[in-house]
């Protein structure tokens, strides 16, 4: 049993790392904080002065401001309902016993693992261009007029390719919290004559509760950010129609 004397030692020894810590979470946020005050230009930094609250001014009475935050809420909860709902269907599935089983996995996994960039670019030259994209193809062998969707659907095509990226990581996470259920609690169930729906809402989706919580937390986090998709495919456009926070 610890001592106060040990104790007060463990103290001192964190002392260190937790000094290391706020240091570097505190200085880069006072540094954005006091420029944001600032009138400054990376091109010409010596054409620099105080604004004041003038900057916040020019931000909140530009309209493209507030687009940029209704675009930026729109990729967010887009993305974030693609991703819980999809990273939910695709971890029931891959959890089944199916041949192959580890080869599937690794491929479910692998877009993760793919440059934002990269991505951008493969969505945008491969998948959905309208003149030479998959979805041009299957819309002329079906007879319809292909869908340019960067100039139509520009938010609506960043989110799809945001969420081909993040649905390996909600998969991931949800698959490991699907595993982690008590198999004897699903087969309690079955015995009781519980269908697949009824186990899956009284039984699985509680027990993921705290993983679609730690997906959602995370993934917020990352798509406020979102830049190299947008910069690569619509470079904000048409207009401010895709133009994020980030990309403002």
């Amino acid at each position: 049993m610890a001592t106060r004397q040990t104790e007060g030692i463990a103290r001192l020894m964190r002392l260190p790392s937790i000094g290391l810590l706020l240091i570097w979470m505190i200085v880069p946020l006072s540094l954005t904080v006091y420029f944001s005050f600032r009138y400054y230009n990376l091109l010409n930094p010596s054409a620099s002065g105080w604004a004041g609250f003038e900057n916040y001014s020019y931000f909140l009475s530009d309209p493209a401001f507030w687009q940029a935050i209704r675009n930026t809420l729109t990729i967010v909860l887009g993305v974030l309902a693609i991703t819980v709902v999809g990273g939910i269907g695709v971890a029931l599935l891959i959890d089944q016993p199916i041949f192959g089983q580890g080869i599937v996995r690794i491929l479910v996994i692998s877009p993760f693992f793919v440059m934002p960039p990269v991505a951008a670019l493969v969505w945008k030259n491969m998948i959905l261009h309208p003149g030479y994209g998959v979805s041009a193809e299957i819309a002329q062998f079906f007879g319809l007029q292909p869908i340019d969707w960067f100039s139509s659907y520009p938010l609506f095509a960043i989110i799809v390719i945001v969420a081909w990226q993040w649905l390996p990581f909600a998969t991931l996470i949800l698959l490991t919290s699907l595993q982690s259920l008590d198999s004897e609690q699903k087969e309690a169930a079955e015995m009781d004559g519980a269908g697949f729906v009824s186990r899956f809402w009284h039984l699985t989706l509680p027990h993921m509760a705290r993983a679609i919580t730690i997906v959602v937390l995370i993934q917020t986090i990352f798509l406020l950010g979102v830049y190299a998709e947008i910069l690569v495919t619509t470079n904000g456009g048409p207009g401010y129609a895709s133009t994020n926070l980030p990309f403002l």
